[in-house]
């Protein structure tokens, strides 16, 4: 059994800053790529950056230059710094990873989603 369990979303004023992350944990032999995913009320999930686990990063063009996607392989955490954030930003995110388990099965990963909300 794999799980992802995100924390640190909440409410922030437009400019501020939050640090997602987002933890592995359970029967895991190998995490391709993470990723973090937003999805804002009555639109469509969206990719919002990715890392692979050489740490090659790719990024929504939204969010370039101001969101950095980091993960730690030593303890299966991805992280999202995000900073000069906009009402805009406003979503549930969402964690999710490409997971090979100790039974060798690799498939896709989300987490439960955690909420960020950016006032004006």
């Amino acid at each position: 059994q794999v799980q992802l369990v995100e924390s640190g979303g909440g409410l922030v004023q437009a400019g501020g800053s939050l640090r997602l992350s987002c933890a592995a944990s359970g029967s895991i032999s190998t995490i391709y790529n993470m990723n973090w995913y937003r999805q804002a009320p009555g639109k469509q999930r969206e990719l919002v950056a990715a890392i692979t686990n050489g740490g090659s990063t790719n990024y929504a063009d939204s969010v370039k230059g101001r969101f950095t996607i980091s993960r730690d392989n030593t303890k299966n955490t991805v992280h999202l710094q995000m900073t000069s954030l906009r009402p805009e930003d406003t979503a549930v995110y969402y964690c999710n990873a490409d997971i090979r388990s100790k039974t060798l099965r690799r498939l896709d990963y989300w987490g439960q989603g955690t909420q960020v909300t950016v006032s004006s």
